[in-house]
């Protein structure tokens, strides 16, 4: 692959198609393994769709939901919003025929990757959610780790959420996890954002940046708001970058061809910065959230 075959950045909207805001796939992402749905429903209102060759996560972004599959069906707390609780999901198999049922509305991530073995329907709690606090000082940032190959069982999924204070960095040292070995896995990756309000409700924004090598270049420092997406085909990625004053989520999608594995490698010009985090206090607004809900938003 000599370059990205498609325009990195996703602004909110321009990849919808009735009834989700937000849809990116191997069918329009120019790659193979990785997707994401994001759906809004109205007060009572309801999806029904197919998950054909993906193993998909339903994960609450705002709002609860009852989850029918199949013959199976759960119901999710969810959270009011992102940056108020750490949230339970539920895992879809392959092949199955689902309906999303939201009694007090909200909105709802459905990432996805192609699947090979059928696992499954199941609940995944949100105290069973592995928080970790990552970095250290202005880099110091939250990693939710839902599903990764360590917490959750999946046949090739990988789903992260990374919450950054405002002002801080995060995806930092930038690395990359395109080709296959003993230290660094091929995995397509896909970053949907969302920013914190103002005090008195204006939208805030973020910064991401990615950038590839000589013979595959890809340049993206982009300003990102609330459901914009950004595809890493391959390439560095990082620093997220979280404005002051407003706080920055992302939601990691991540798959590929081979084991299921996240193993990344630093760019060499900036892994050093890792060695400086030992000196330094984790940012002492961390965590900020778990899974209890916070009245702050």
């Amino acid at each position: 692959m000599a370059e990205a075959r498609v325009n990195p950045v996703i602004p909110r909207g321009s990849t919808a198609a009735r009834p989700f805001d937000v849809v990116v796939g191997p069918e329009n992402a120019g790659w193979t393994h990785s997707g994401l749905r994001v759906v809004q429903l109205p007060v009572g209102g309801r999806v029904k769709f197919g998950t054909g060759a993906d193993e998909v996560l339903v994960l609450p972004l705002a709002g609860g939901c009852d989850v029918a599959c199949d013959d199976e069906r759960l119901t999710l707390t969810g959270r009011r919003s992102v940056f108020s609780r750490v949230t339970d999901f539920a895992y879809l198999p392959r092949d199955a025929v689902v309906t999303l049922r939201a009694p007090n509305g909200g909105r709802f991530a459905l990432p996805a990757a192609r699947a090979r073995r059928r696992l499954p329907f199941r609940y995944g709690p949100a105290e069973e959610v592995p928080v970790e606090l990552r970095g250290a000082g202005s880099a110091s940032r939250q990693v939710n780790n839902f599903c990764t190959p360590e917490s959750f069982d999946a046949d090739a999924l990988i789903a992260v959420e990374v919450l950054t204070p405002g002002g801080n960095w995060s995806s930092y040292p930038p690395h990359k996890h395109d080709e296959p070995g003993p230290d660094e896995s091929r995995l397509e990756e896909i970053y949907y954002f969302e920013v914190a309000p103002s005090p008195s409700g204006r939208p805030g924004c973020g910064y991401q940046r990615v950038y590839g090598h000589p013979d595959r270049p890809i340049d993206v420092c982009a300003e990102v708001h609330s459901g914009d997406v950004v595809l890493i085909p391959y390439g560095w990625h990082g620093p997220s970058m979280a404005a002051p004053g407003y706080d920055l989520y992302y939601l990691n999608v991540m798959a590929g061809p081979g084991e299921r594995r996240w193993l990344i490698r630093d760019d060499p010009a900036h892994g050093w910065v890792r060695d400086t985090w030992a000196a330094q206090k984790v940012d002492p607004r961390l965590p900020l959230t778990s899974d209890r809900e916070r009245r702050r938003l």
